[in-house]
């Protein structure tokens, strides 16, 4: 169900936080943050807000939330355990049709990014295919853990704003 801005401005804490939690990966603080920073103009406004409020939060809060998500292609997706938005996201770029040999690559490639960073690779793959996802994959495990941080970082909020479009008017 999308909502106006009106609707949302107006929406209590708890209605806020049950409508846009789940923009920011298993991370309700996220919104319930936000919330506070009521009224918005419009869309980008939240988004903006949103964004502020990833900015303030601390490093570790930072680095839980990219742990929040979940692998490309990984073990949850095989067990059906991502969440619904994660699920449709995956299914979108193909990730849940990969041949054995991708899945392999992915498997490889989850590996080696975890070993360096700590942290699952993240990227907004709603209109991506599985071979620039794997291309990212392969640039991106060449990057320092602080640009890997602030990309990751920055790909969460690509999701989000994905995840707020098909929400709120």
């Amino acid at each position: 169900m999308k909502i106006s801005i009106t609707q949302l401005n107006a929406l209590d804490q708890a209605s806020f936080v049950s409508l846009l939690g789940g923009i920011y990966e298993l991370s309700p603080w996220m919104a319930e943050r936000t919330w506070q920073k009521r009224p918005f103009a419009d869309r980008e406004a939240v988004l903006q807000a949103f964004r502020a409020t990833l900015a303030s939060a601390s490093e570790a809060e930072q680095l839980a939330l990219i742990r929040a998500h979940p692998d490309l292609a990984g073990k949850a997706a095989l067990r059906g355990e991502l969440t619904v938005a994660s699920s449709k996201e995956q299914a979108s770029a193909g990730l849940d049709q990969c041949s054995a040999e991708e899945l392999a690559r992915f498997t490889e490639l989850n590996a080696a990014y975890q070993q360096k960073f700590a942290f699952p690779f993240i990227m907004a793959v709603k209109h991506a295919s599985r071979g620039q996802i794997l291309q990212g994959f392969e640039q991106r495990i060449q990057q320092t853990t602080a640009e890997e941080f602030a990309t990751a970082l920055e790909q969460i909020n690509c999701i989000a704003s994905l995840r707020l479009t098909e929400r709120v008017d």
